[in-house]
This record gives structure tokens, C-alpha cells and sequence, in this order.
């Protein structure tokens, strides 16, 4: 729970400047909601996958911005992540950071 309260209240990163430097977009929404809309260049995989994957997404040895529609599932999904030793955060909503990358 703490942790929780601390990510809420913690400064965010510039994201747009991490993705303008090549961070990488995770969209973690199911593969049906990914095909209605999705930030382009993004890769979906579905949060129920994200653990299966963290080998390969470590292996690209760059930093990643997971989102979803609001914002829930992409702090799960950079949870995950970071706990993986991989430098993640949380974009949010992707129709919110879409339209500050564009």
C-alpha cells in the first residue's frame, strides 16, 4: 500500500522525452482492444502475458513506458517490470500519452 501512495506522488519522468529518445511503448490492453486504437510504433502485450515476456523486453536494453485505457493495468504492468530490474514507467492512459508524443 505504501508503495502505491509513493508511485501516486512521485514526480513523473518527461515521457514524451523518453520516447523521443527511443524508450519503448508496451500497451498492456488485450489484443482486441490494442486492435481498436493503439500508439503507433507501440507493441502489445496483454498484462496476463507481461510475465512471460520479461526476458525478451530486458533484452532490449532500453527504457519502457507501458500503458493501457486508464492507467491501472500499465502501473501493474511497470510493477512487473521494474521489479525485473528493467527501468519502467508509467504512461498512463494511451489516448492521454498519444496526444502528448504527437
Amino acid at each position: 500500500m505504501i508503495s502505491f501512495f509513493r508511485d501516486l506522488f512521485k514526480p513523473s519522468a518527461d515521457i514524451a522525452r523518453l520516447i523521443a529518445e527511443g524508450a519503448v511503448i508496451i500497451d498492456v490492453r488485450t489484443s482486441n482492444e490494442y486492435k481498436a486504437g493503439h500508439i503507433q510504433g507501440s507493441r502489445n502485450i496483454p498484462l496476463d502475458k507481461i510475465n512471460n515476456e520479461v526476458k525478451k523486453i530486458k533484452e532490449l536494453h532500453k527504457p519502457v513506458v507501458t500503458v493501457c485505457q486508464s492507467g491501472a493495468r500499465s502501473r501493474v504492468a511497470r510493477s512487473i517490470l521494474t521489479s525485473a530490474g528493467i527501468e519502467t514507467y508509467n504512461g498512463g492512459g494511451w489516448i492521454n500519452l498519444q496526444s502528448k508524443i504527437q
